[in-house]
């Protein structure tokens, strides 16, 4: 049941006055459920409550702490199809995409408690003292990875489970030992809150303190400036705007204790054809990524909003072919009409622009909330001189790139923003010509692939979502997969400490029997 409240800890409360609903996008009107901002006493009584749920639930056994994240998948599962119906009212995803997405999020939870279960993500190291080393004595030195603190995390408009409530982020916090505050997006506040009364039915199950996990409704921007700006929150995640998380990163450096913000944001996700490829596969290639920029109406974070290629027949004709292949797809719906109002205008924005040639766009009449799909062509030196076409347009659209010559699309890529990945499509070894361009790619994103689409983001230990700002605010570290973990940790060493005091992670006999790193060797069992 949709109650409309806050969770501040295990309690239901709705003290303000402030109001909202959701929208169904696909049917054009508001959904039924009344929802409560929270307001700021009970942004406060949350802080609170994690803040005194920290000691308890970081020094809890990793075994707890694992079985309380299976329990989370467990109960999410639970609510069955409650949760589908909602999530689709709210976003206008059809049910296919809901259910694959709930499996994401199940798999991520799981995923993490498999990790506690191995132990070894603590990094746990040990230098022997040297008592004899001349001219002075070695000391005892032992570290290993600890948690920070609470952590409030944002959810995405585009991911209303995998990215939101119970997401990555979520998952990665609860499972390094910090409680979580979560702000649910106001476009799947149902969603959120039955999500969000999963975690706490888990929670109880599994003798979690109360403050473990908390959500908090909100309709606009106070919410979370009031939560980042909390003297209990140590660190932020966030998956959005580039304008909305510079703003909170921003926010946190203001902050008499800063704290980190680890923001996933903007990217067009270049995609790189080189001539071969396109001489003999252009046909097949624009197929493929017709259907790669339209996928979820063009709403995913790695969207090819950038393709990039030499001038010559093989870029004409797959750019000739992507313009026809992207018209045969029928226009999808966007998640609200206020995304659908900005992907419009920022077309509009970079369709306007010198030296822009308007490809395809449909001029039919869509239905209210669904996009209309647009591929553009700008050649390199025009697009090299204007950064307003560098920058992500949210939705179904692309734009290709006739660079004059290798060096121009070397250029050209060494000068893009940094980005979530980065594509090359080749044909047998002609990659092996463009090593500058290869160079060049590397250091602009956070992963690159070849021969493929960027849309698709496989969670698993190698997989590293981030790339240099603003794709992300800290490029060393991973938003998918289990080293995300690291985000929400910190290191702690002791030095000197008595045997019997230390964590379990780092006594002498190795009570857990987990990898270490001892006096330089890496040790799998004590």
């Amino acid at each position: 049941m949709i109650t409309g409240k806050n969770y501040i800890g295990s309690s239901l409360s709705a003290s303000g006055n402030k109001t909202y609903h959701t929208f169904n996008p696909l049917e054009n009107k508001p959904n039924v459920p009344v929802f409560t901002e929270a307001t700021s006493q009970e942004i406060d009584q949350a802080a609170t409550l994690a803040k005194t749920a920290f000691v308890p639930f970081s020094k809890m056994s990793t075994t707890k702490r694992a079985e309380f994240l299976r329990c989370i998948a467990d109960e999410i599962m639970r609510l069955d199809e409650q949760l589908i119906q909602t999530y689709c009212s709210e976003t206008g995803l059809p049910e296919g995409r809901a259910k694959g997405e709930r499996g994401r999020t199940v798999g991520q939870l799981r995923s993490f408690a498999d990790l506690l279960d191995q132990g070894d993500w603590q990094e746990a190291t040990i230098d022997h003292a040297d008592p004899n080393r001349s001219p002075i004595p070695k000391p005892d030195v032992r570290k290993l990875l600890v948690p920070i603190g609470p952590i409030a995390v944002f959810g995405a408009s585009n991911f209303p489970l995998a990215y939101a409530t119970a997401g990555g982020d979520t998952a990665a916090a609860l499972a390094a030992g910090c409680p979580v505050i979560v702000k649910s997006h106001p476009m799947h506040a149902g969603t959120g809150e039955l999500v969000a009364s999963a975690i706490i039915k888990a929670a109880e199950k599994t003798g979690m303190p109360n403050g473990v996990f908390s959500n908090l409704n909100s309709s606009g921007i106070d919410v979370g400036k009031y939560l980042v700006s909390h003297e209990a929150i140590k660190g932020v995640g966030f998956t959005g705007s580039i304008k909305g998380g510079r703003a909170l990163y921003d926010l946190a450096a203001q902050r008499k204790e800063p704290i980190p913000v680890f923001a996933e944001m903007g990217s067009v996700n270049p995609v790189i054809m080189l001539p071969k490829a396109l001489k003999n596969r252009a046909t097949e290639l624009a197929k493929t990524y017709a259907g790669s920029i339209t996928l979820g109406t063009g709403q995913f974070c790695t969207n090819p909003g950038l393709i990039l290629g030499i001038k010559g027949e093989g870029l004409t004709a797959f750019s000739e072919q992507l313009a026809q292949d992207i018209m045969q797809i029928a226009p999808g719906c966007m998640l609200h009409p206020n995304i659908l109002v900005a992907y419009d205008t920022l077309k509009t924005t970079a369709s306007s622009q010198m030296g822009i040639t308007v490809l395809t766009e449909s001029t039919e009449p869509a239905q209210p909330n669904f996009a209309q799909q647009a591929v553009v062509a700008v050649d390199g030196g025009t697009f090299l001189d204007n950064p307003t076409l560098h920058q992500e347009v949210f939705g179904p659209f692309s734009m290709v790139v006739a660079c004059e010559d290798a060096a121009q699309l070397t250029q050209i890529v060494a000068n893009l923003e940094g980005q979530l990945t980065g594509t090359i499509i080749s044909d047998e070894d002609e990659i092996n010509g463009y090593e500058d361009l290869v160079i060049a790619l590397e250091n602009r994103v956070g992963r690159v692939i070849f021969n493929g689409v960027p849309t698709g983001v496989e969670v698993c230990a190698a997989m590293n979502h981030g790339g240099p700002y603003p794709a992300s605010t800290d490029s060393r570290f991973t938003a998918v997969g289990v080293h995300a973990i690291k985000r929400w940790v910190r290191p702690m060493s002791f030095q000197d400490w008595p045997d019997a005091l230390l964590p379990a992670e780092l006594q002498e006999n190795n009570p857990l029997g987990i990898t270490r790193t001892v006096d330089g060797k890496l040790i799998a069992t004590s």
